[in-house]
Parts: C-alpha cells; structure tokens; sequence
C-alpha cells in the first residue's frame, strides 16, 4: 500500500514540475529587467546623445551598472564622454562619435543582485557634414587661442575693496601720526580778515581826529598815540621792531627805503615828539594838524597794497587739551584693528587678481 502512494506522488511531481518551470520562471525574469532608451538615434559628427539605463527590480536590490570610464568606447567608434547616476536604478551615459556611420549599439549588462540582466540592443546613425567644395573662400582655418574678455563684473568687488583698503590704511595712517604727535584728532583752524598796515594805521588817525587830540591840552598823549600809530605801522610794513627802537634808530633803518621828503616830515615829526614827551615843549595848534598830515603822506608814500588780506588762526592747546592715557589706548586699538583688516584686504585682493589673471 505505501508503494503504491509512493509511486502515485512521483509520478504527480514528474506531470507538475515542468508546469511549475513554466509559470514561475518568466515572473522571476519579469521581476528583473534593464531598459535601454536613447534620445536621438541619429546624430552629426562630434554632436552627443543621451542613453538611459532603466533598471527594474525588487526593493532592497543590489545593482551594479557598467564601470564605464571617459573616453571608454561603448563599441568601436562610439566612446562615452560622460556617466551620470540618477538615483540607485537610472544611469545616463553621454555618447559621441566622429565617423560618419551607421552603429549597432550591443546590450548594456547590469548586475542585479549577482544575475546579469542585459538591455536590448540600440542603433546610432552619425551623420556627416556637406561641405561645398565649390566654394573655398568660405572656409577659414581654426582660430587660435582667444583670451576671456573683459568682465567689469568680475572685477568691480576687487576695485571697491582696493578702494576700502586705501581708505581704512589712510585713516589709520592720519591716526598714527595725531597719535605720535600728541594732538587732537580735528582741528579746527579760523580763516580771519584782517586790515593791511596801512589800513590800521589810517583807522588810528582817525580815531585820533575824531577825539580832537590835536586842540588837546594833554599834548604828552596826543603824540604819544600818534607816534605809536607810526612805530606800528612800520613795523608791521617792514618788518623790524620799530616798537622797541629810538627814533633815530627808524630813521637810519627807514633811510635806504624810503622817500626822502617823507623821510624828512617823519624825521620832524619824531623830534617833536621826543621834545613834548621828554622836554615838556608846548607846540601850536597848527603845529600840531602839520604833524598829523605828515604822519598820514608818509603812509599813504609808503603803503603797500600787494599784502594777503587774510589771516589763519590755529587754536594753541593747554596740556588740559592733551590726550589721556585712556584716549590713547583707544586710539591704538583702533588703529591695530584698522592696520589689521588694511592687510586682510590686501591679501584677498592679491589673491583674487591673481585668479582672475592665470
């Protein structure tokens, strides 16, 4: 009894085993498959295409494309130029090809878990260029090498940062030396009119006319103002110290300069003054008025009109306007850090002239 089930059960897996083959072995194959699609079969000389490699397997799957290296010939007279991998199942293979020629492309392999699965085979039809032989004047030699032309943008970040760079040393250079020579970082300077000599001098005289010093009793002041006027005057339009110098003194010193009539009213006019002053001499009146005409021929004979008009006042510091020890501390913070990033900047833009010029 148990030999014949025996036999019963051999002889149904000997009916059923080639069904079984038969149903399960396209699905295992169906399961596992690379599709090879390309984006232009035809194509001229030296243009590329495209070739995707699809491939369609069960999750988790170990896949393995062709290792195609540039420059690889995919078959003789077709070489890769490119491999690109678009996630873990697509690869895309850039191809070129410089004869004129009708390719058959054979079947990619792709490892798929160990099992190599193949793609079906393509065509690639390169196609020349008509050239006009005809007409050789149209046809040109290659050019040589060209340099890359001028790009404002490449170089105006260098330019304005060059132009940073001049600032931020310049500043720190104008600190350093309010640092070293101990004063304020801003001054400020008053550009002030003044009147010439002669102008002081005729402003005097009438402030002497207006206060009629000349009908004055006290006729010690009246010369004493007017000589002062001139010894003023003299001083400042020939620059020595006529101020602290005896009459004669200007005389001789005024001699080889001046007129010699104007010379002589001046002359006059001091000795009369020395003798009021010195000697207790009472003058006239119209002595008096003489003198002061004098005084004013010999300014007007000797005035000089070519003078600057315009004086500059700087402000003179008290040590109170001196710098502290804190300022100064800060001061050279300062100009470290400027001294710092100066540098920096120069070394990016040397740098970056340097890419742009190889």
């Amino acid at each position: 009894m148990s030999t014949n089930i025996s036999y019963k059960v051999q002889k149904w897996v000997k009916c059923f085993l080639p069904i079984c083959l038969i149903i399960f072995i396209p699905l295992t194959t169906m399961a596992q498959s690379v599709e090879a699609r390309i984006d232009s079969i035809e194509m001229f000389i030296g243009q590329q295409v495209h070739v995707t490699l699809t491939v369609t397997a069960p999750a988790g799957a170990k896949i393995a494309f062709p290792p195609y290296q540039r420059t690889q010939e995919v078959t003789p007279g077709v070489e890769v130029v490119e491999t690109r991998q678009q996630g873990d199942n697509v690869q895309v293979l850039t191809l070129t090809s410089f004869d004129e020629q009708l390719y058959y492309l054979p079947p990619f392999p792709v490892l798929v878990n160990g099992d190599t699965v193949k793609s079906k085979s393509l065509a690639l039809k390169v196609m020349g260029i008509e050239v006009d032989t005809t007409h050789l004047e149209k046809f040109f030699g290659p050019k040589d090498v060209q340099d890359n032309p001028f790009m404002w943008s490449d170089w105006a970040p260098l330019f304005w940062l060059s132009v940073l760079m001049l600032v931020l040393m310049a500043v720190a250079y104008y600190l350093y030396l309010r640092l070293r020579d101990n004063k304020p970082i801003i001054t400020y300077v008053r550009v002030v009119k003044k009147l010439l000599p002669h102008q002081k001098a005729m402003k005097e005289i009438e402030q002497i006319k207006a206060d009629r010093m000349t009908t004055s009793e006290d006729q010690k002041e009246y010369y004493t103002k007017l000589t002062d006027t001139i010894r003023r005057y003299i001083e400042e339009r020939y620059g020595f110290s006529a101020m602290e110098m005896t009459s004669s003194e200007i005389i001789d010193r005024l001699m080889k300069q001046g007129d010699q009539k104007a010379l002589n009213e001046l002359t006059e006019l001091f000795q009369t003054a020395d003798l009021v002053k010195f000697a207790k001499y009472s003058t006239l009146v119209n002595e008096n008025d003489k003198n002061l005409v004098s005084a004013v021929e010999f300014i007007n004979s000797t005035k000089a009109e070519h003078l600057p008009t315009e004086e500059v006042l700087r402000p003179q510091l008290t040590e109170q306007d001196m710098r502290s020890k804190k300022t100064r501390r800060v001061l050279k913070i300062v100009i470290t850090v400027l001294g710092v990033i100066s540098v920096g900047l120069l070394v990016y833009v040397a740098y970056g002239t340097w890419e742009l010029l190889i």
